[in-house]
């Protein structure tokens, strides 16, 4: 796949409050992210996050899946994860390559194996390491960070790390990271504890001084993660606390609509779920089981997509014995069955 990138910069480009599809494995892979760029795109697409290591090692080829994507799925960032400088150097002059509009690098996700290789929440304990990634990962495309409030407990001066620090691009000024992304909770609290918005206009307010001398198309974008269930939620989140953007995870499930303000293609529904008819839902759920099963049919597990069905089937009457009839489909043939033969549903 060879594209050439919409902008040099696109996050200058963005209205503000914007609103993001946030990177979850094996959830927004590149069917995922085909069937919300159809129902209700977002202002900014994430892949799933891939190990930079595994980019530069004889697994490349399994790994290039993850980063496959379409011209419908524009701006989109490669979120990639690594504590060695010499693997993001190499994995970013890929993603560069593939057409990416962005890259962003994982510090805070809190999964073991990310961490044994020295990226995710490990990057809060070894800071040095982190700004060496964050140094070798700028190959000329723009590199954002997306971390947690702190390792065990909350700590600002991790933050204030990141949005003082300035590097090179090109012969021009340094310049901070376009965009910071911050998950408003520790890797302690994984996700556990209700997060910390009431933090976000304290963040703001450090991007503000630290970058004072810049004017304000030219200060880091600050996004707020965390408990943002509905279209409405993250405006009000915005509005409030000051952010720029919001990026939205577990929101998203069976919603691709989800960024739709109103979407005739979901019939009219915008944000809400249960104003989408169950049968709207299950075509849309057999859609995307569709898309999958031609994209991956052949390197992913189908079991990836009994997430999806999970959250697409739910709310009505018959829902839960319909759910639990698709938890032991093994196969797409299996669940087109199930669905079909629900007398007055698709």
């Amino acid at each position: 796949m060879k594209m050439k990138t919409t902008a040099k910069n696109f996050w200058q480009k963005l209205h503000k409050p914007f609103f993001v599809l946030a990177p979850m494995a094996n959830v927004t892979d590149a069917a995922f992210r085909k069937i919300i760029a159809k129902y209700g795109k977002p202002d900014v697409m994430w892949t799933e996050f891939v190990s930079a290591d595994g980019l530069m090692s004889s697994g490349r080829e399994r790994l290039l899946i993850d980063l496959k994507f379409s011209r419908a799925e524009r701006p989109i960032v490669a979120q990639l994860f690594t504590g060695h400088p010499e693997a993001m150097r190499g994995a970013a002059k890929l993603v560069a390559k593939l057409g990416f509009d962005g890259l962003d690098i994982n510090m805070g996700c809190p999964d073991r194996s990310v961490e044994r290789q020295g990226g995710g929440a490990a990057m809060m304990k070894d800071q040095r390491a982190a700004i060496a990634v964050l140094e070798a990962a700028r190959v000329g495309i723009p590199v954002s960070v997306k971390t947690r409030l702190g390792y065990n407990k909350i700590d600002m001066d991790w933050i204030k790390l990141l949005l003082q620090n300035r590097f090179s691009v090109g012969l021009g000024q340094p310049q901070p990271i376009p965009a910071l992304t911050v998950h408003l909770r520790t890797r302690k609290e994984m996700s556990d504890a209700p997060a910390h918005w009431e933090l976000m206009p304290e963040i703001v307010k450090m991007r503000d001084e630290l970058q004072a001398d810049l004017s304000a198309g030219a200060r880091t974008l600050i996004i707020g993660n965390g408990d943002v269930f509905s279209l409405d939620d993250a405006r009000e989140r915005a509005r409030k606390s000051g952010c720029d953007g919001v990026m939205i995870g577990r929101g998203i499930f069976g919603k691709p609509w989800f960024f739709a303000a109103t979407s005739a293609a979901a019939g009219g529904a915008g944000a809400a779920t249960k104003s989408v008819s169950p049968d709207k839902r299950l075509k849309i759920m057999l859609e995307h089981a569709v898309i999958f099963e031609k994209m991956f049919g052949r390197v992913k597990n189908f079991a990836v997509m009994k997430k999806h069905f999970k959250a697409y089937v739910n709310g009505w009457d018959g829902a839960k014995e319909l759910r639990a009839r698709l938890m032991e489909a093994k196969d797409l043939k299996e669940v087109e069955k199930e669905v079909k033969n629900i007398k007055g549903l698709c």
